[in-house]
This record gives structure tokens, C-alpha cells and sequence, in this order.
């Protein structure tokens, strides 16, 4: 029986375990019931140690013991809000391909590691129990893995100064063994999606005026979200299915899609191609390879360890995209398998298939393919799938724009890390539509606005941001990135790269400066006062600096003299200091 499963409410009741010494002060114990299970632990030239488990065709249990020490919180892929430290009676997670993966890091209030671990392989479904024992006075963790023809690995990264600084260990091994779908530029350009803008409410005439002035702008994509297909109104999911154009909106699809990308934009449509509708005309065909009813309001969900499943998304797929001309497709609600986990077969293994099959069909007609995948869905096993990474919805939330796509960006590997799509009050202060552009910056933005319908002063600020973030592209997507504790929700970021440092200061704090370090630092001020207070940590400089209001209007430029220790720099809230050392 599994003990993740038992009737046991702290892991202390569990079947007692003998531990050993695994590295740092963490301790292992290895279960396999009707087996003799052999663990060994090597090191690598990459600075990782890999376990590995011997227990051929058995599942296994792996328990991880750490004394708690100074410990202040434990991330992992799921951890969402909940990012401190659980006790270990709440603690539980199950993760596989398309939800999560078997990843945890436990940090103290130095930001420091005391346990960071990962599943080599991201594909099987794996339980896992962690939090505090109370017991014990240690923090645990106790995976559960399923029967492996092969070892059983588990990644360990050594006590790390970060958790940024572990997860970039632990994505540069899935990378070296990863084969990532390529990144086209325009994957790598803002994007403007009819989500939040239209919802459902789309149509030809109105998506080309909106594509127009967001190339202007500089965006290299244009997603048509949910509504373009048939009995797609309302917002629940019951017409799912078919996926053919609403010729009432849409009269033309594929002549709309060919004046959108003259435009210069790239595009591309939604799908949720596991979804299945009773409205849909072809339910009573797929229905019964559609037994579980969706999370998703109104739908059921194909089950795709189904081979006429897989066979039939494949060409729905690639129907869509070869007879409209499209160039890619926001892939949604693939987590939703999920609801067959632990049914059987792996799903993970299903996925695999699909998604690979998938992948070679459409490539075949669209070598630049573009596919957006969706937090949860966006771990390192999903590299060969999609190219686009992004943040799960979270409309008019900057900081959890912000939280999300770094959460993404720790373990993204190969595909460029977007934010979820901009939405802003045009009647508010210009400070609340720039703070939603501040809280994307790290990552490639995805507007959602009526651009037409902007104040002048808003379509300005929108402007400078976009060019200051061409401008920073190679530090915001490529650069090495700190952004501090999980459970401080990342208030400080900082990304680096080629001699320029990009800071974005989210709370009212003192910000480490080094301006001998760097040719150039860029200052965004995202907190709620008209001034960041920086304490120079090197000899010191004089510098020159560009102080920018919100609407990118220069509002002061001159030289100072930046010696050690704490200066408080005129910036303005949503603003940006530009500081440049002096020739």
C-alpha cells in the first residue's frame, strides 16, 4: 500500500525507515515493497550528484530527512501562494508531465539552499508528501515513484548561495539531455492576444484594426484567443469539439489571417484540443473516448492514452493550421489529462506520443512553428513541445505576472518565457496600466488592451516600455537572473548580462549597487514612493543618469558622484534611472 496514501496524518506515523547520510546534512531512506532496493550517489562535472535507486520493475519510496535549522520556506513547481513551510500533514502534491514536476527546493532566510532536488526523468506521475515534521524538528519529503524498467535517478544540487542559482544547475543538466523545439525571433517578440481585450467577442474587422496598431508597436505575434470557432460564446466550454471558424465573425478565416500577417505580425489561434463538448456535432462520435468530465466548465476530456485520440487531434491540428495559414497554436487546457492520472497507463507516456506526433505534423508544414504552452504545463519535460512559456492567467495582477513567469523562467528550458496578457483600467492612473507592464518585464509581455481606445499618455508610456524592452531584450530573456527569495514573491530582480544590469524594485528597500561592475544599470522603480535608496557595495563611481516620469518623459539627467554607501535617487514610482558610468 502506498504510505503518500495511508491514513496517516504526520509522517511520523508512517512505517519507520533506516536513514543514512545522503549529502550536505540531508538523509535518505529508500523503500520498495518485495524488493531489496541499492542506492548510490555519484557526482558530475556540472556540480549536481545524481542517485541513483535500483529496484528494477518495483515502485519506489524515497524519503529525504533535513534538519530545519534556519529554514523560511520550500518551493516547488505547484507551490503557488504557498511557498513557506507547510507542515507535513498538508504537504502533497501529484505531478507529472503536463502538471508540475517532482522538483523541490528548501531555503533558509539567507536565501540559501539546504535541499534542492529534481526528478531526471519528467514524464512518469509521481506522489509527493513534504512539510514539517513536528515530530522530528527535520523537513521532509517522501516521493513516490512508479515502477522503472531502468534506475530510478533524482537529481541533487549541492548547498547553493540561491534558489535561482540551484534551478540554473538543475536547467542546465535538463538541457544538456533535452532535445528543445527551436525558438523562431518572433517567439521571442511582444506579442498582442484578443484574450482580455475581446474575451469571446472577436471578429475580422475588429482583430485587424487591433493587429495594425500593435505592429506599429513592435509586436511580432498576434494570438486569436477563445471565440473564433464556432459555439464559442459564453464562457464555459460545452461547444468544444469541432473547431471550424464561426463564418459569422470570421466570413473568411484564412483571407483574415493572410491581411493580420501583412501587417508583419506572425499568427496564431487557441485550441484546447483535449476538451469535448456535448453541443459539438461530432460528441456522439467521441464521446465514449471522452469518459471524465473536465475541470473546464461544461466539457469532458479525450483521453489521449487512446491511439484513435491521438491520431484524430493530430489532424484536427494540422487541418487548422495548413487551411487558414496559421503559423502556430496557443495549445491550451493539456493539464487536463491530468484527470486520468493514476487511471492505468501512465499519462505522461500518452503525452509524450501525442505531443511528439503532433509536433513532426505540423512542423511539416510550418518549419517556424510557433506553440504556446501554459503554466502548469511548461516544465523541462515539455521542451520538445513548445516554444512559447506562458504564465498562468492572472488578469490585472502584476505581482503575480511577475511571480509566475519567474516561477516559469527557473526551470524553463529552450522556449522563451511569456507573461500573461496585459490588462489595464484605460480610465485609471497612468501609473496602474505601467505597473502591469513592469510586473511582465522579465519576460517577453503579451498585450491584451483595445489599443485604439487608449489616452494618449498610456499609448506614450506603452511605447517607451516596449522600446526600453527591445532594448533590454538581451538581459531580460538571456541574462543570468536573481530574484531573491520565493517567498518574498520576488521583490527585487535583478538580470545581467554583456555589462548592463537590469533592477526591478518591487517594495521599498534598500537596492545593492555595484557601478563598477556594469557599463550600464537600469533602475525600475515599482514600488510606492518617488525614490529608490541604493547602497553602492564596490569603491564607488560618478556615473551619469537619465531619470525617466512613467509616460517615458525625461524629467532629470545630470552627473553624481556614487561613492560607498546609501544614495536616494530621485526616481519616480513606475518610473526608470538609466545610470551610465562616466567616461
Amino acid at each position: 500500500m502506498s504510505t503518500l496514501s495511508s491514513n496517516a496524518v504526520t509522517t511520523a506515523e508512517l512505517e519507520p525507515a533506516t536513514y543514512e547520510p545522503l549529502l550536505d546534512q540531508v538523509e535518505i531512506a529508500v523503500l520498495a515493497p518485495g524488493a531489496d532496493p541499492r542506492w548510490s550517489l555519484t557526482g558530475g562535472s556540472d556540480g549536481l550528484s545524481v542517485l541513483h535507486v535500483e529496484a528494477t520493475g518495483t515502485p519506489v519510496e524515497i524519503r529525504l530527512s533535513v534538519p530545519l535549522g534556519d529554514a523560511a520556506g520550500y518551493w516547488h513547481p505547484q507551490a503557488g501562494w504557498r511557498r513557506t513551510l507547510l507542515a507535513d500533514w498538508e504537504g502533497r502534491a501529484r505531478v507529472g508531465l503536463v502538471d508540475g514536476l517532482a522538483t523541490g527546493c528548501l531555503y533558509d532566510h539567507a536565501g540559501a539552499t539546504m535541499l534542492a532536488f529534481s526528478a531526471a526523468d519528467p514524464v512518469p506521475e509521481v506522489q509527493l508528501r513534504f512539510g514539517v515534521s513536528e515530530e522530528n524538528d527535520t523537513f521532509v519529503v517522501h516521493m513516490e515513484l512508479p515502477a522503472s524498467p531502468g534506475p530510478h535517478r533524482i537529481l541533487f544540487v549541492p548547498r547553493s548561495d540561491s534558489v535561482a542559482t540551484a534551478m540554473r544547475a538543475l536547467r542546465g543538466w535538463y538541457a544538456a539531455t533535452t532535445p528543445a523545439m527551436p525558438v523562431p525571433e518572433s517567439a521571442r517578440l511582444p506579442v498582442y492576444s484578443t484574450w482580455y481585450a475581446f474575451n469571446q467577442q472577436v471578429d475580422a474587422e475588429a482583430v485587424e484594426a487591433q493587429a495594425r496598431l500593435a505592429a506599429r508597436f513592435g509586436c511580432g505575434v498576434l494570438i486569436l484567443d477563445d471565440g473564433w470557432q464556432r459555439l464559442g460564446s459564453g464562457r464555459g466550454y460545452s461547444g468544444c469539439g469541432d473547431w471550424l471558424p464561426d463564418t459569422d465573425k470570421f466570413p473568411d478565416f484564412a483571407s483574415h489571417v493572410a491581411r493580420v500577417k501583412a501587417t508583419g505580425l506572425r499568427y496564431m489561434a487557441w485550441i484546447a484540443p483535449l476538451l469535448l463538448g456535448p453541443a459539438a456535432d461530432c460528441y456522439a462520435q467521441w464521446s465514449p473516448f471522452a469518459p471524465a468530465p473536465a475541470r473546464a466548465p461544461g466539457a469532458y476530456v479525450l483521453d489521449p492514452r487512446r491511439p484513435e485520440v491521438r491520431r484524430h487531434i493530430v489532424e484536427m491540428c494540422t487541418a487548422l493550421v495548413r487551411d487558414h495559414g496559421l503559423d502556430g497554436l496557443k495549445i491550451d487546457f493539456i493539464d487536463e489529462a491530468m484527470v486520468y492520472a493514476g487511471d492505468g497507463d501512465d499519462i505522461g507516456h500518452a503525452l509524450t506520443a501525442l505531443l511528439t506526433d503532433l509536433r513532426t505534423a505540423l512542423e511539416a508544414i510550418r518549419p517556424e512553428l510557433l506553440l504556446e504552452l501554459r503554466q502548469p504545463y511548461v516544465g523541462p519535460g515539455m521542451a520538445s513541445y513548445g516554444n512559447m512559456l506562458r504564465s498562468f492567467d492572472c488578469p490585472a495582477d502584476a505581482t503575480a505576472n511577475r511571480v509566475r513567469a519567474i516561477d516559469t523562467s527557473l526551470l524553463a528550458v529552450g522556449g522563451t518565457v511569456h507573461s500573461d496578457m496585459l490588462l489595464w483600467d484605460p480610465s485609471a492612473p497612468l501609473e496602474a496600466a505601467v505597473r502591469q507592464f513592469i510586473g511582465a518585464f522579465h519576460s517577453v509581455p503579451q498585450l491584451s488592451v483595445r489599443l485604439d481606445r487608449l489616452p494618449p499618455e498610456q499609448l506614450d508610456a506603452l511605447g517607451f516600455w516596449l522600446g526600453q524592452w527591445r532594448r533590454l531584450r538581451p538581459q531580460l530573456l538571456d541574462g543570468r537572473v536573481e530574484p531573491g527569495r520565493p517567498d518574498d514573491l520576488y521583490s527585487l530582480v535583478e538580470s545581467s548580462a554583456d555589462g548592463v544590469s537590469v533592477v526591478s524594485v518591487h517594495s521599498e528597500r534598500a537596492v545593492s549597487l555595484r557601478p563598477t561592475a556594469f557599463e550600464e544599470t537600469v533602475l525600475v522603480n515599482a514600488s510606492d514612493v518617488d525614490r529608490l535608496v541604493v547602497d553602492v557595495q564596490d569603491p564607488g563611481a560618478v556615473v551619469d543618469i537619465d531619470v525617466h516620469a512613467p509616460n517615458g518623459r525625461m524629467i532629470d539627467r545630470g552627473r553624481i558622484d556614487l561613492s560607498p554607501g546609501l544614495h536616494s535617487l530621485p526616481v519616480p514610482r513606475m518610473g526608470l534611472a538609466v545610470v551610465r558610468r562616466s567616461s
